[in-house]
Protein backbone atom coordinates (compact mmCIF):
# COMPACT_ATOMS: atom_id res chain seq x y z
CA UNK A 1 0.00 0.00 0.00
CA UNK A 2 1.41 3.37 -1.35
CA UNK A 3 1.60 5.71 1.76
CA UNK A 4 2.32 9.70 0.80
CA UNK A 5 2.32 11.79 3.44
CA UNK A 6 2.41 15.70 3.38
CA UNK A 7 3.74 18.63 5.83
CA UNK A 8 5.04 22.07 6.15
CA UNK A 9 1.31 23.82 5.44
CA UNK A 10 0.17 26.97 7.89
CA UNK A 11 -0.56 30.29 8.10
CA UNK A 12 1.82 33.42 6.64
CA UNK A 13 1.68 37.03 5.43
CA UNK A 14 1.34 37.62 1.62
CA UNK A 15 5.17 37.96 0.87
CA UNK A 16 6.66 35.01 2.83
CA UNK A 17 7.27 31.34 2.39
CA UNK A 18 6.57 27.95 3.30
CA UNK A 19 8.06 24.81 2.60
CA UNK A 20 6.05 21.84 1.80
CA UNK A 21 7.22 18.18 2.08
CA UNK A 22 6.03 14.78 0.53
CA UNK A 23 7.46 11.55 2.02
CA UNK A 24 5.95 8.75 -0.06
CA UNK A 25 6.90 5.11 1.33
CA UNK A 26 6.06 1.51 0.18
CA UNK A 27 6.17 2.28 -3.77
CA UNK A 28 9.20 2.35 -5.98
CA UNK A 29 10.11 5.73 -6.04
CA UNK A 30 11.87 5.30 -9.47
CA UNK A 31 9.17 5.25 -11.94
CA UNK A 32 6.84 7.00 -10.11
CA UNK A 33 6.08 10.67 -10.92
CA UNK A 34 5.40 12.86 -7.99
CA UNK A 35 2.90 15.90 -7.98
CA UNK A 36 1.80 18.90 -5.78
CA UNK A 37 -1.80 19.62 -6.39
CA UNK A 38 -4.16 22.21 -4.68
CA UNK A 39 -7.59 22.68 -4.03
CA UNK A 40 -10.01 25.66 -2.86
CA UNK A 41 -13.93 25.37 -2.29
CA UNK A 42 -15.79 25.12 -5.35
CA UNK A 43 -12.82 24.80 -7.35
CA UNK A 44 -11.50 21.39 -9.42
CA UNK A 45 -8.06 20.65 -7.86
CA UNK A 46 -5.47 21.87 -10.01
CA UNK A 47 -2.18 20.62 -10.40
CA UNK A 48 0.84 23.43 -8.95
CA UNK A 49 3.64 21.64 -10.10
CA UNK A 50 4.99 17.88 -10.88
CA UNK A 51 7.84 16.04 -11.56
CA UNK A 52 8.64 12.74 -13.55
CA UNK A 53 10.49 9.91 -11.78
CA UNK A 54 13.66 10.75 -13.90
CA UNK A 55 13.45 14.43 -13.20
CA UNK A 56 13.11 15.73 -16.52
CA UNK A 57 10.00 17.01 -17.52
CA UNK A 58 8.72 19.52 -15.11
CA UNK A 59 5.75 20.95 -14.58
CA UNK A 60 4.98 24.45 -13.05
CA UNK A 61 2.03 25.68 -13.41
CA UNK A 62 1.84 29.78 -14.83
CA UNK A 63 0.10 31.21 -11.71
CA UNK A 64 2.83 30.28 -9.64
CA UNK A 65 5.76 30.47 -11.93
CA UNK A 66 8.92 32.57 -10.58
CA UNK A 67 7.49 32.27 -7.29
CA UNK A 68 7.25 27.99 -6.18
CA UNK A 69 10.04 25.50 -6.94
CA UNK A 70 9.55 21.66 -7.17
CA UNK A 71 12.86 19.72 -5.97
CA UNK A 72 13.27 15.86 -5.44
CA UNK A 73 15.57 14.23 -2.87
CA UNK A 74 15.30 10.62 -4.47
CA UNK A 75 17.37 9.41 -1.58
CA UNK A 76 14.61 10.04 1.29
CA UNK A 77 11.76 9.26 -1.55
CA UNK A 78 10.95 13.45 -0.66
CA UNK A 79 9.71 16.27 -3.11
CA UNK A 80 9.92 19.68 -2.01
CA UNK A 81 7.66 22.43 -2.80
CA UNK A 82 9.13 25.74 -1.79
CA UNK A 83 6.70 28.70 -1.90
CA UNK A 84 8.01 32.13 -2.09
CA UNK A 85 6.17 35.44 -2.16
CA UNK A 86 3.31 33.90 -1.45
CA UNK A 87 -0.24 35.62 -1.94
CA UNK A 88 -3.72 35.48 -0.58
CA UNK A 89 -4.97 33.52 -3.77
CA UNK A 90 -2.49 31.03 -3.11
CA UNK A 91 -4.53 29.74 -0.02
CA UNK A 92 -5.54 26.45 -0.26
CA UNK A 93 -4.97 22.52 0.27
CA UNK A 94 -2.22 21.41 -1.22
CA UNK A 95 -2.26 17.82 -1.83
CA UNK A 96 0.55 15.46 -2.94
CA UNK A 97 0.22 12.80 -4.87
CA UNK A 98 2.35 9.77 -6.36
CA UNK A 99 2.04 7.17 -9.22
CA UNK A 100 2.96 6.10 -12.50
CA UNK A 101 0.56 8.51 -14.23
CA UNK A 102 2.29 11.82 -14.54
CA UNK A 103 1.14 15.08 -13.42
CA UNK A 104 -2.79 13.89 -13.15
CA UNK A 105 -5.61 13.24 -10.81
CA UNK A 106 -6.29 9.70 -11.25
CA UNK A 107 -4.24 6.67 -11.45
CA UNK A 108 -2.09 7.81 -8.27
CA UNK A 109 -2.22 7.86 -4.55
CA UNK A 110 -2.67 10.93 -2.54
CA UNK A 111 -1.73 12.13 0.78
CA UNK A 112 -3.84 13.54 3.19
CA UNK A 113 -3.32 16.99 2.52
CA UNK A 114 -1.78 20.24 4.47
CA UNK A 115 -3.68 23.51 4.76
CA UNK A 116 -1.58 26.69 3.13
CA UNK A 117 -3.46 30.16 4.22
CA UNK A 118 -2.06 33.52 3.12
CA UNK A 119 -3.51 36.35 4.82
CA UNK A 120 -3.23 39.95 3.10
Amino acid sequence: QVQVVESGGGLVQAGGSLRLSCTASKMPFNGYHMSWFRETPGKEREAVSCIHWSGQPTYIADSVKGRFILSRDSAKNRVYLQMNNLKPEDTAMYYCAAGYEYCTTTGVSWGQGTQVTVSS
